[in-house]
């Protein structure tokens, strides 16, 4: 199963090779390449290069590191989104320079680093949305949790390989900026203003938004030995595990609440939500993560790929597509690592025979706009290859393939090691 895996990223990857380029990503239906910003920012080649180093693509790794060496510049009048860049490319960068030793690739980093770091120049120290790479201009107050909370590894880890403390200090700022600001019983929202402080948007949830807040308070405290996020992230998940966790005919789900009241105002959970078992198995609590791995499970048995968000009163879906999403993939991962139990191998299989099935095109996968007529559209994401085949090949690779006792892996499956 493991060189299935492996055998399907290979050849993934030649289609991005083949098709697209010096891009940042493949449209595997037409054999043509998608630039996010007009300039390529090599999203992909950045975003993949460990998973070809872990999977032992040497000659594939090596061709991406060239590509990035020779060709990638961050100095170009491009406004580009704070997180994803941060979490793909910065990530992407940090994690390829602990794999290689590619000095080049640290020295990338801290270019870029250093050109984000205008985000945080708000009246709260939350960060802005966007920023443009030459000019530092700022602009997206209104922004939520996640892309508040999902810089803390990326900008530390980058402190300290750079030994700068700016980055870590900025970040962790931040986070503890938003902590600050959750309500009397202890929940986030969706939207909040940097500028004022103030929420916009009251909905608690797991999902979109919101999810890797909660995934980087408890990561960040083991990357760095944090305490104080620690507790952070103890206090945290009490409070989402008592307002959010719905128990629905014997299966564990997290709905919806308003943040100040608590309220159920929703049963909705999709793929974005699936990371929280993982999640789970990293703070110690086996039980919540097996039994929430199988309510996502039942998600994707529902066509055979998950859809993107379901009403798990109902399981009617609300959002039927599937943009090739790896959290309950690496949810699976990590229970099969904790446990042992062969039933997540079973599971590993069912991911990676459906994503054949349905999304497998000649040139690599495509997303899939609707998982009830798997009906396809035409791009293969970047996460793709630095998530979702990652967390499939780790699945069936032998457990020394990664020492989860000294890395932690980014909400964008980048491993980071505390080599400082």
């Amino acid at each position: 199963m493991a060189a299935r895996v492996r055998a399907e990223a290979q050849r993934a990857w030649a289609g991005y090779a083949k098709y697209a380029w010096g891009h940042d990503e493949l449209q595997p239906v037409a054999h043509a390449a998608h630039d996010w910003y007009g300039a390529p920012l090599l999203i992909t080649p950045v975003d993949a290069l460990d998973t070809l180093v872990m999977l032992g693509l040497t000659a594939e790794a090596d061709a991406a590191r060239r590509l990035i060496d020779d060709r990638l510049s961050f100095d170009q009048d491009v406004t580009v989104k704070n997180f994803e860049i941060t979490i793909r490319v910065l990530g992407g960068l940090l994690s390829g320079y602990q794999l290689t030793g590619d000095r080049k690739l640290l020295a990338l980093a801290d270019d870029l680093g250093a050109r984000l770091l205008p985000v945080f120049d708000s009246p709260t120290g939350m960060p802005y949305m966007y920023v443009n790479l030459r000019t530092g201009r700022v602009s997206g107050a209104q922004t939520n949790p996640a892309e508040i909370g999902t810089l803390l590894l990326e900008f530390g880890a980058l402190s300290k390989l750079t030994r700068k403390p700016v980055y870590f200090e900025k970040a962790r700022r931040a986070v503890v900026q938003l902590f600050d600001r959750r309500s009397p019983i202890g929940l986030v929202g969706e939207q909040i203003d940097v500028e004022s402080g103030r929420w916009i948007d009251p909905t608690s949830h797991v999902g979109g938004a919101i999810d890797s807040y909660y995934e980087y308070l408890l990561k960040a405290s083991i990357l760095f030995g944090d305490d104080q996020l620690a507790q952070m992230w103890r206090t945290s998940i009490a409070a989402v595990n008592r307002y959010l966790a719905d128990e629905v005919s014997g299966g564990l789900w997290y709905g919806e609440a308003d943040m100040t009241t608590g309220r159920r105002t929703a049963s909705h959970f999709g793929a974005l939500h699936a990371f929280l078992p993982g999640v789970f198995v990293l703070g110690g609590d086996l039980d919540r993560a097996r039994r929430l791995e199988a309510s996502c499970f039942r998600m994707w048995q529902l066509r055979g790929l998950e859809p993107e968000e379901i009403d798990y009163r109902t399981m009617a879906i609300v959002s039927a597509g599937y943009p090739l999403r790896p959290e309950i993939i690496e949810s699976a991962w990590y229970l099969r690592r904790a446990t042992g139990d062969p039933a997540y191998l079973a599971m590993g299989q069912a991911f990676l025979d459906g994503l054949v099935a349905y999304a497998r095109t000649d040139a690599g996968f495509t997303v899939v706009t609707s998982v009830a007529t798997m009906a396809r559209g035409d791009l293969m994401p970047s996460y793709f290859l630095a998530e979702t085949l990652k967390y499939l090949y780790l699945m069936f690779a032998p457990d020394d393939a990664v020492d989860l006792d000294r890395v932690v892996f980014t909400t964008e499956a980048h491993p980071l090691r505390p080599t400082w």
